[in-house]
This record gives structure tokens, C-alpha cells and sequence, in this order.
């Protein structure tokens, strides 16, 4: 599994429930536990946050590379940190301009007012 990778993984839900879902691998984490920051992928699209989640649909060229099936929003406002463990599989993997345009998004997001 590598960063930028669509990946179907158990995670914990806000009714506490786990569940399967799709997921972006953002980043791995420090050695020795090869954790990864992950974040949700949902059929929801009116849970974007505009400037902050994407929205990625079929019209987009890595669109087919990236596995997810319908129009979903990648959201950036559902961050988890993901054992490999959890980790199903993979399902395909979004672009590097994305994947890097994501990271900077988060990034920017986290140093905002600091």
C-alpha cells in the first residue's frame, strides 16, 4: 500500500459502529507502527466542504483509476489514522497532482492563524 492509494478499510463511524468503507491512504506515518492518515471517501457529496474536500466525478481523468464506482467527495473533514491491518485491499489509486494537492490543502488548513 503507498500513499495516494484508494483502499477499502474498517473504520470506526460517529455512531461509534465500524464499518468498510473507501478511504484515501494521505500519508504513512513514522516508523515502527506503518500506520497511515486516511481520509473518508463518501457517495455523500453534499457533505463537501467547498475549498477544503474534493469532489471527484467521472468527467476527471483519474476518475477510473481511482476505483470508487460514483461521483464521491474525498473528505478531507473525516481523518482517521488507519492500522494496515484494517486495511481490505486496494481499489485503485487517485493522481499525483490530487494526492499532492490534497496534502496541501490539509497542510494549509492546519497552519491557518498560527
Amino acid at each position: 500500500m503507498n500513499e495516494g492509494d484508494v483502499v477499502l478499510a474498517a473504520l470506526p463511524q460517529a455512531d461509534g459502529k465500524i464499518k468498510l468503507r473507501p478511504v484515501l491512504l494521505l500519508r504513512q506515518l513514522p516508523l515502527p507502527y506503518n500506520d497511515f492518515l486516511v481520509c473518508g471517501i463518501s457517495t455523500q457529496v453534499h457533505q463537501l466542504i467547498k475549498n477544503f474536500d474534493e469532489l471527484i466525478s467521472e468527467k476527471e481523468n483519474d476518475f477510473r483509476d481511482s476505483g470508487i464506482i460514483k461521483e464521491s467527495v474525498i473528505r478531507l473533514s473525516f481523518l482517521a489514522v488507519a492500522s494496515i491491518k484494517l486495511v481490505a485491499g486496494k481499489i485503485g489509486r487517485i493522481s499525483e497532482i490530487r494526492h499532492k494537492t490534497l496534502l496541501q490543502r490539509l497542510s494549509n488548513n492546519l497552519v491557518k492563524n498560527i
